[in-house]
């Protein structure tokens, strides 16, 4: 699959709202989770070529929306998920991200596959765990995708994508290694042509897949 075309369609500050938007929509969904500060909106330009398509940041807990970001003119959409665990942000602010976060996994009708993402210089941390962990118990199909893959060697990505691994307990090769200069961007083409043509897991389906 080649990306001939993004952009940004529109925000949401509340689950409600998105549902709401929803409503008239059939595209399929693809939503991005991870940290704060993973490189969820540096994943996401690219992904789609584009430096500008998200805006970035280098302060942590700068995305605290629902961002959905269209590509190939309907083909499918990618959705960026406020990131978690950012120490320095306020318990009620907290809860707000973990509500849009939940709110939008748990009402989405659209998602078809969830991409965590993981910063590939560190273990994963307890909440990259447990997100795995929510998406294993609610049979919610995923791939966890280690960022930041040009700040390492091809030794230490190697070591590190097994460290994730036996973290978050699956196989290294379930996982797949990005980073800024596009290395991996053929690899998440290719798998979200395949998410495409997978039918939607029945909720009766005990199937997960962690690609």
């Amino acid at each position: 699959m080649r990306i001939t075309e993004s952009k940004f369609i529109t925000s949401f500050a509340s689950p409600d709202k998105y549902v709401e938007y929803s409503q008239g929509v059939e595209i399929p969904e693809i939503c991005v989770v991870g940290r704060s500060n993973v490189g969820k909106s540096t994943f996401i330009n690219t992904f789609a070529s584009r430096s500008k398509l998200a805006k970035t940041s280098s302060t942590p807990g700068r995305t605290r929306l629902i961002n959905v970001f269209d590509f190939n003119n309907g083909l499918f959409r990618l959705v960026d998920l406020p990131g978690y665990g950012y120490a320095q942000a306020g318990k009620q602010t907290k809860q707000e991200w973990g509500n849009l976060i939940e709110g939008y996994l748990q009402r989405s009708r659209l998602l078809k596959h969830t991409f965590v993402l993981v910063d590939a210089r560190h273990e994963p941390t307890k909440l990259d765990l447990l997100m795995v962990e929510y998406l294993y118990y609610y049979r919610m199909p995923f791939t966890v995708i280690a960022t930041k893959c040009d700040k390492l060697s091809r030794a230490q990505v190697n070591k590190s994508l097994q460290v994730i691994a036996t973290t978050l307990k699956m196989g290294k090769d379930n996982i797949i290694a990005t980073d800024v200069t596009g290395t991996g961007r053929d690899k998440v083409c290719a798998h979200i042509e395949k998410i495409l043509a997978t039918p939607t897991v029945d909720e009766n389906d005990d199937e997960v897949d962690e690609e």
